[in-house]
């Protein structure tokens, strides 16, 4: 029998890939060597805690996002962020500041000096940048904005989100907007007044009341039997037509379509007698370790308000923390009544050695540092870490080449597709986006070689388990 598609990877890339593929009418399983699916995407319980192992919120923003929830009626159970977020805290030189999510925010806070405002304020006297060279974060930071806007907000921005390097990640593939405005419209600041006035940042973002884990739960349930647990792909070898699977202990799979949707050092080996370019790719993209703690207090030991979705910190040598999350603050039902809990990041590009320590030395060391930055009294009722030996992917300068051969994978190996959050955003929303389009083009290609004039070329007899039709989807738009 051969399958239309074979997924290789159950995390949320390759559930809601295979699910849009299954929608579809095709013939698709997925292979998971791990023996729970959902890749980190976890949810955990831990004595009324809900501890997030790794995303915590989906932004609803991108199309994709609110479309999936819609149609696997997951809207309705969805909970938005809590009243009480209202500030975004910045740590830096020890002291949290906390900053007004109003878009004027930082100019009416002292975290960033006169002549640091006064350099925001000419952001839209400077002209657009007419070179086409690559630039990091903190490059075009700097030119745009100043220096110490540069160090104060972007760089914990970068570690924030990615947590990366601003002086090594590129714009264009982490923050295209940016670039983007600037090129439209000459000016970031120019390009933000043109648009809708008063929108508060991260108003958007949403969950669920047991958490992320919600998400590849449903899509596992309505795939069923399709996905496969526990099953190690050992080489995928080109054919004709199509491909063969090696799998231990599954044997071999004969499919028309593969799309790989696992970690890009995964993907690298898994090409390598395939598609060495795309392999040589995949292979450069860094993904270095990260440690989430999650600690709960009881409120009476917190002395912070603790009013906000948590606070970035600053590079500093003497700080483990790059970032946290006032998880209980966020949503509703994150900690026991009269409790909160806290998840903090550290490792990833900043200090990977930071992420290789033993559970209990992280979980004292943020514990301790966060004593101090939020004042808490006494030990946490509740403490957990989790180490992640592969982070967040890094976007650095040569990321676009790089994805642009990844991304050209089915033009050298026809039916050969990569998908994933090394390619156009690390968020869950962005991979659900990428997730659709991997979809379609698949589809596409089938539906391609079943046309007359392809089925002319082939044998007459039609292989088994081929696509049948299927609803044919909307086109993607962009992200």
């Amino acid at each position: 029998m051969t399958r239309d598609v074979v997924v290789i990877g159950a995390g949320i890339s390759g559930l809601s890939t295979a699910y849009e593929l299954m929608r579809h009418g095709h013939d698709v399983v997925v292979l998971e060597r791990q023996v729970v699916i959902g890749g980190n995407a976890i949810s955990e319980r831990l004595d009324g805690f809900l501890m997030e192992h790794g995303p915590s919120t989906i932004n609803a923003a991108v199309p994709a996002a609110l479309e999936v929830a819609q149609e696997l009626d997951l809207a309705a159970s969805s909970v938005d962020l809590g009243a009480g977020v209202r500030k975004r805290y910045l740590l830096d030189a020890g002291k949290l500041s906390g900053i007004s999510v109003h878009p004027l925010g930082f100019f009416a806070s002292g975290y960033l000096s006169r002549p640091a405002r006064l350099s925001l304020l000419g952001e839209i006297l400077r002209p657009r940048r007419v070179s086409a060279t690559e630039e990091t974060i903190d490059q075009f930071t700097r030119r745009r904005f100043g220096g110490e806007f540069a160090r104060k907000v972007m760089e914990p921005l970068a570690a924030g989100l990615f947590m990366g390097d601003s002086s090594a990640l590129s714009v264009s593939a982490a923050f295209p907007r940016l670039v983007e405005f600037e090129r439209k419209f000459g000016s970031v600041t120019r390009a933000v007044l043109h648009a809708r006035r008063g929108r508060q940042p991260g108003r958007r973002l949403f969950s669920w009341p047991d958490g992320i884990a919600t998400l590849p739960r449903r899509l596992a349930q309505l795939l069923g039997a399709r996905i496969h647990t526990g099953t190690t792909v050992k080489r995928i070898t080109p054919l004709a037509s199509g491909f063969e699977v090696e799998t231990a202990p599954g044997g071999t799979i004969r499919t028309r379509s593969v799309i790989l949707a696992v970690q890009p050092h995964v993907a690298a080996a898994l090409l390598e007698h395939v598609d060495p370019e795309a392999s040589e790719a995949a292979g450069g993209i860094l993904a270095p370790p990260i440690g989430v703690v999650y600690l709960g207090y009881r409120r009476a030991q917190v002395a912070h308000p603790l009013d906000g979705l948590g606070f970035l910190s600053t590079r500093d040598g003497s700080r483990s923390i790059s970032g946290a999350q006032f998880c209980s603050t966020m949503f509703e039902g994150r900690a026991p009544a009269g409790h909160v809990s806290i998840s903090c990041y550290v490792g990833g590009a900043r200090n990977p050695e930071l992420a290789r320590l033993p559970a209990s030395d992280m979980a004292h060391l943020v514990h301790e540092e966060l004593s101090g930055v939020l004042g808490i009294k006494g030990a946490p009722v509740v403490s957990r870490v989790r180490h992640w030996a592969r982070g967040l992917p890094q976007y650095n300068l040569g990321h676009l080449e790089r994805r642009n051969t990844l991304e050209s994978a089915n033009d050298r190996v026809p039916g050969l597709i990569l998908t994933g959050n090394y390619l156009h955003g690390v968020s869950i929303a962005n991979c659900l986006a990428s997730a659709r389009a991997a979809a379609e083009k698949a589809h596409r290609l089938l539906q391609e070689r079943d046309t007359p004039s392809h089925q002319d070329a082939r044998p007459a007899q039609k292989p088994a388990g081929s696509s049948r039709p299927g609803q044919i989807h909307r086109l993607l738009r962009g992200t």
